[in-house]
């Protein structure tokens, strides 16, 4: 037998209806469910001209100002779809009216609910008062002690006086005679939010930037947000040796890190955060040879002095050693602190470049010139020279001729001297006339013989044919072989 159409329809009208009449029932619930005060999610479904409209779960959407969820550059930065989380301040029904905090006319039984739930109140600050400010909430008078004013110590209450803040009452006594409120409250648990959200997203390798807050010796710390600090250690701070954090940093920089740990604190909501600054540029040794090639001249900083010598710093992170046999042609060095000290700017050569080893050898040195390398033109044997006593030794004295150029004047040589007894009473510094006796570049030696009255007229000759002057030094000389000529006159 063919089937009714009839009863067929019948049917699905029914089976239609009861659908209809359980979603009906089931959102008309949700929608009488929801009451002033209730904090409710929802997804926005349309965005008009000066109103949001969010899906509340029932018959009746949920409506909030366009304007109060502007941000600080007065962009909205929601779209259809996202998810919203406020606060019933009224409702009807044809609407149910959104805030992110309550506010306008109510009556006390609203305040109450939300001193009960813990539920932001908007409050207008009127002026200040003893210990604290008066705050005009739905038309009635509260107070905010002046430490609850803000997260930080607030030095002048007039600077909020007039503006309009969100609060929660911290106490509700005496039929609402007597209201306490606190912003600093209501900021901490906003905070809380965002930093369950940073941390949630923190991840090793991220950047960031943040504010550095404190400089300790071995580091220095960093908030990267409000309440949230990471450390940077002393030695991530820089590619350069740094002995201090404030060679590189001050408190209230601004700077760009990057997290390199992530680990679980003693506590439950502690947390450790290592950052690092200098890993967010390369390591300066993977192009040390496209910087710097050997035979190259540069300049540097004398980082630290060891018994063998000084390093130096000539580019960021990038150190090299000066060995105290290359530190100096002009003088004998024993210690590296005879030359230079920390700190110094110095001239050097590149000798050497191991990037494998991280070592480079450096010459001062070698960056002043070497003053042997013209010896042979500028003295010859048989030439009268004035130098200065170095050093006196058992076998001789060393003269100084010329800064880097010593030469050796043997006891041998001016014991049978006309002066013997003169120069031996020469002190160390003082002025002596030698000649030339034997030349050796190659070993860096020449001896010398003393310079006694049979060379006078010599040195004489030399000064004016060359046009040299002795200076201070060479007018004591000569004042000394005068005397010593009217002595040995008065004696005949």
């Amino acid at each position: 037998m063919p089937e009714d159409p009839k009863g067929h329809n019948d049917s699905k009208e029914k089976s239609f209806a009861d659908l209809f009449e359980s979603y009906t029932t089931s959102t008309t619930s949700r929608s009488e469910d929801t009451r002033v005060g209730d904090k409710v999610k929802g997804e926005i479904i349309s965005i008009g001209r000066e109103s949001v409209f969010v899906d509340t779960g029932g018959k009746i959407d949920g409506v909030v100002d366009k304007e109060e969820l502007l941000d600080e550059n007065g962009e909205l930065p929601f779209r259809e779809g996202d998810i919203l989380e406020l606060y019933v301040v009224s409702r009807n029904e044809h609407e149910i009216r959104l805030s992110k905090a309550i506010s306008g006319i109510g009556g006390l039984s609203l305040l109450w609910e939300a001193f009960e739930r813990g539920i932001p109140v908007e409050g207008k600050v009127k002026g200040p008062c003893k210990g604290g400010c008066n705050v005009e909430i739905m038309h009635r008078r509260a107070f905010c002690p002046i430490g609850q004013m803000d997260l930080h110590f607030v030095d002048n209450v007039h600077d909020y006086v007039g503006n309009t803040y969100q609060f929660l009452i911290t106490q509700f006594e005496e039929g609402g005679k007597n209201i306490v409120v606190s912003r600093r409250e209501h900021l901490n648990r906003e905070l809380d939010k965002g930093r369950e959200k940073f941390l949630e997203g923190l991840i090793i390798g991220a950047e960031l930037e943040g504010r550095v807050t404190r400089l300790l010796p071995y580091g220095a710390f960093v908030e990267l947000f409000p309440g949230i600090e990471g450390m940077v250690h002393l030695s991530e701070l820089s590619w350069s040796r740094l002995e201090k954090p404030d060679e590189f940093l001050h408190v209230g920089d601004s700077v760009n890190v990057k997290v390199v740990g992530v680990e679980q604190g003693e506590g439950p909501a502690q947390i450790k955060i290592s950052l690092s600054i200098k890993q967010l540029t390369g390591d300066p040794w993977d192009t040390v040879q496209e910087q710097f090639h050997e035979g190259d001249r540069a300049i540097g900083k004398v980082t630290r002095c060891a018994d063998f010598g000084a390093f130096v710093e000539i580019g960021p992170g990038i150190e090299g050693m000066v060995h105290i046999s290359e530190m100096s042609y002009l003088k004998r060095v024993l210690k590296p602190e005879d030359i230079v000290h920390p700190g110094e700017t110095v001239s050097v050569v590149i000798k050497e470049i191991d990037p494998e080893r991280r070592r480079i050898s450096l010459s001062m040195k070698d960056a002043e010139g070497d003053p042997w390398v013209d010896v042979e033109g500028k003295y010859h044997v048989g030439q009268a020279v004035e130098g200065i006593v170095e050093r006196k030794e058992q076998f001789g004295y060393f003269v100084t001729l010329e800064p880097g150029v010593t030469g050796l004047l043997p006891k041998s040589n001016f014991e049978r001297s006309d002066n013997a007894t003169s120069i031996e009473k020469l002190r160390t510094g003082d002025t002596i006339l030698v000649v030339v006796e034997q030349i050796n570049t190659g070993e860096r030696k020449i001896t010398l013989s003393p310079g006694d009255s049979r060379y006078e007229e010599s040195w004489r000759s030399y000064k004016k044919d060359t046009g040299q002057r002795l200076g201070s030094l060479g007018d004591k000389l000569q004042q000394a072989f005068r005397l010593k000529k009217e002595n040995e006159r008065r004696n005949d």
